[in-house]
């Protein structure tokens, strides 16, 4: 536990720069779901704030990043002194190396609990085509390599039981394009960009055995693999095409990646997967990141937070650690920075899922350890200002985010302090004051606290064995 008492810090935290060009923009507009069930699990996702994002995979035995390197476009780092064609061959092989003999699923979902987070979205497949889970579909697979005996083969089965037993609710995350499948990468075709590689138009049926093999992949997930509450699609430049772009007839791509003429229509039929999908797990979330319209029940933004409050439901990825993917050489940050996050996110009306990838061996990083201990002990005490919770209009006031009760009864305050700078005697922020005979109780202690406002500022004076400490936050609960 920390030594010290754990002030949150909900500082406003820019935009994170960052230099991959596979980060799409979330979607401007939003569309309510009409379903009812659909609607009741999306309040009860809302609820839930933090969860983890885990990737896993053929990636992980070198440590370097997930699928991007076999991408044709410029700017993905890999290794140069083998021919690109050389290179594709040597990463699809390292299927033949992955073997996490100390894969226990059940320690990852106990570390994940303790850290406070409800929920998890585990890689069941990423870009590269590498399937965490035994498909049919397909032979490039964790239970078709080195692994395959292990009683433990099928891990994203595994994954998700020991998730369950701990309460959690359970994410698919699910790669729309698949670069090993020769109905998307076609190998009499060089790979230039992450589209398909050849002209839909002009081969629909190598295009529709690409669908059908998407829709199977994703109707065994849904059939064979427990409940599931989202279903989290990744590669959002998979998707139909617009107006604007069905008037194009130029070859190239756009500042995204994204294909212009003739593949820019790569869409997969995500109303008939849904219908599936619905059928197998009533209720299930789906998520078409960045593809606005019914099939993208929260926004997405990835690796930032966004400037001001947001209405509609979403929830920022964002990373632990450097990368998505496990590295070697693992930096991670620390836990006033999650709990900082995560205080801005809740009370700009967001989920945080935080994302970080387990070793080859299986085991979560040691480096990751601690920060998510610690987390999960803040959240142990002021866990009440975070979860369930919904936006207040009067919702910032400098390093002091505020959040309230689904009744509407309780306002929160969540207030910080610069890392490593004393407690002082007395906090302070405007707006949300008490009523008259109102009290003020701090969530660290479960008592309240002397108050008193000073024309629009509420003036709060601390116990005095806080002051002088170091701690990243506090927690107030205002009637």
């Amino acid at each position: 536990m920390f030594k010290k008492i754990i002030l949150l810090f909900a500082l406003a935290i820019p935009a994170i720069a960052n230099a991959q060009e596979d980060i799409y923009d979330p979607s401007a507009q939003y569309e309510y779901p009409t379903d009812p069930l659909v609607r009741k699990k999306l309040d009860q996702w809302q609820d839930l704030k933090f969860g983890v994002i885990l990737h896993w995979g053929v990636y992980s035995v070198n440590g370097i990043p997930e699928s991007w390197p076999i991408c044709g476009e410029p700017w993905p780092k890999r290794d140069t002194t083998m021919s690109y064609e050389n290179y594709k061959k040597w990463y699809w092989a390292q299927a033949d190396k992955f073997n996490p003999v100390k894969f226990n699923p059940d320690r990852w979902a106990e570390i994940s609990k303790n850290a406070g987070m409800k929920y998890i979205v585990f890689t069941t497949k990423h870009h590269d085509g590498f399937n965490m889970f035994d498909t049919k579909q397909s032979d490039y697979k964790i239970t078709n390599g080195p692994f395959k005996n292990n009683p433990k083969a099928d891990v994203t089965k595994y994954i998700f039981d020991a998730y369950r037993k701990e309460g959690m609710m359970i994410g698919a995350y699910f790669s729309k394009p698949d670069w090993h499948s020769p109905y998307f990468w076609w190998d009499r075709l060089p790979t230039p960009s992450r589209n398909a590689n050849y002209n839909i138009n002009n081969f629909p049926e190598r295009w529709q055995k690409y669908k059908d093999f998407t829709y199977n992949q994703i109707a065994e997930l849904m059939y064979n693999y427990g409940k599931i509450d989202v279903l989290w699609f990744d590669g959002g430049w998979v998707r139909p095409a617009t107006k604007t772009e069905l008037a194009r007839q130029e070859w190239g791509l756009n500042q995204r990646g994204r294909a212009n003429y003739p593949n820019f229509n790569q869409e997969v039929d995500m109303a008939k997967i849904a219908k599936m999908a619905r059928e197998a797990q009533p209720g299930i979330l789906v998520a078409d990141r960045t593809v606005h319209g019914p099939y993208e029940n929260f926004k997405t933004p990835e690796q930032s937070i966004p400037k001001t409050q947001m209405k509609d439901p979403w929830e920022t990825c964002i990373t632990l650690t450097r990368s998505w993917s496990y590295r070697s050489d693992e930096k991670t940050k620390s836990s006033t920075w999650v709990i900082q996050s995560l205080a801005e996110i809740v009370a700009k009306g967001g989920n945080m899922l935080l994302g970080f990838g387990p070793t080859p061996e299986g085991t979560f990083p040691k480096e990751v350890e601690k920060p998510l201990a610690e987390v999960g002990e803040w959240l142990k005490i002021n866990g009440t200002a975070i979860y369930g919770t919904r936006i207040t209009e009067n919702y910032n006031d400098g390093l002091t985010w505020f959040t309230q009760a689904k009744d509407g009864k309780t306002k929160y305050a969540i207030v910080g302090i610069k890392e490593g700078t004393a407690v002082p005697a007395t906090l302070q922020w405007k707006g949300n004051a008490p009523t008259a005979n109102g009290k003020i109780k701090l969530l660290a202690s479960g008592k309240n606290v002397q108050w008193k406002t000073e024309g629009d500022v509420v003036v709060v004076t601390l116990p005095k064995e806080l002051v002088g400490k170091t701690s990243p936050a506090l927690a107030f609960a205002i009637n």
